[in-house]
């Protein structure tokens, strides 16, 4: 199984210590300015996002569709490829490291790490915070201004209405500048919400959120936790409070109830 090769987000963000970074210096200037100044619309952010999946799928073991995990992957969201006006596509990555992640474009790619350690409510409850994050819009902003920084493009050329070509080495500059991002509380609150009224919306078990949740925080505090998982623990230390958050509501909905001390587990959760 090999290592991821870029940077991602699930619940927050993370990367791993071999991961390519892209250098943000004058770009990061430049991506400021013309974050505000561009115009960038949903079919742009799809586009770029595509882009950027494609190269990802291009450079990552992807799971074939008689693997375990993409068969597993299928029975729970088959019947979410139209999820709220959203048109979405699913694959596994075959990566060691713990992570998910939804694009502008509707494609969501989850590790086989997360699915072996998370059961089937908890993976239905990640992923519905992914397209959560899709549904808002907050990836339209992440990959507009990865977008901005792999083009490095100067502020006359960031105001433009056209959205540059890039080269293969820019999109993948851009797939790194994507997933590197990080949302704001407010927006992982809202994703958090999304992903509560979907479980609910659909009759799944919402007390997956929160033991989902009660998985990250372990996963944080364990001495031999990944130091990308740190970094992503890091960048949002809330996980034991919006699990806390997430049991509150259940309990005014009627719908809690008590999962018992939560932990890892010591086998692979997918066969």
């Amino acid at each position: 199984m090999k290592k991821i090769i870029f940077c991602a987000i699930i619940l927050g963000g993370f990367c791993t210590t071999n991961a390519q970074k892209i250098s943000l210096g004058k770009a990061t200037d430049i991506a400021g300015k013309g974050l505000k100044a561009m115009t960038f619309t949903n079919a742009d952010a799809a586009k770029l996002a595509k882009e950027s999946v494609d190269w990802m799928d291009n450079n990552n073991q992807v799971a074939g569709p008689k693997d375990s995990y993409t068969v597993r992957l299928n029975k729970l969201f088959a019947k979410h490829k139209s999820q709220d006006g959203l048109s979405l596509n699913y694959k596994v990555y075959k990566v060691k490291d713990i992570n998910a992640f939804a694009c502008a474009d509707g494609s969501v790619r989850v590790f086989s790490s997360l699915m072996d350690i998370m059961t089937d409510d908890e993976l239905l409850a990640v992923i519905g915070h992914e397209i959560g994050h899709v549904k808002n819009e907050d990836t339209k902003d992440a990959i507009k201004s990865a977008y901005l920084k792999a083009a490095a493009l100067d502020a006359a050329s960031a105001s433009s209405n056209t959205v540059a070509t890039l080269n293969n080495s820019q999109i993948g500059e851009m797939a790194n500048a994507m997933l590197d991002a990080t949302h704001s509380k407010k927006q992982e609150s809202q994703a958090d919400t999304y992903s509560y009224d979907f479980m609910k919306a659909n009759g799944y078990n919402v007390v997956g959120a929160y033991t989902a949740f009660k998985k990250l925080a372990l996963l944080s505090e364990g001495g031999t936790a990944q130091s990308g998982f740190q970094k992503m623990f890091n960048s949002h230390p809330d996980s034991n409070k919006r699990a806390e958050a997430i049991k509150k509501r259940a309990e005014k909905d009627g719908l809690w109830k008590d999962p018992g001390t939560v932990s890892l587990p010591t086998a692979k959760l997918t066969k």
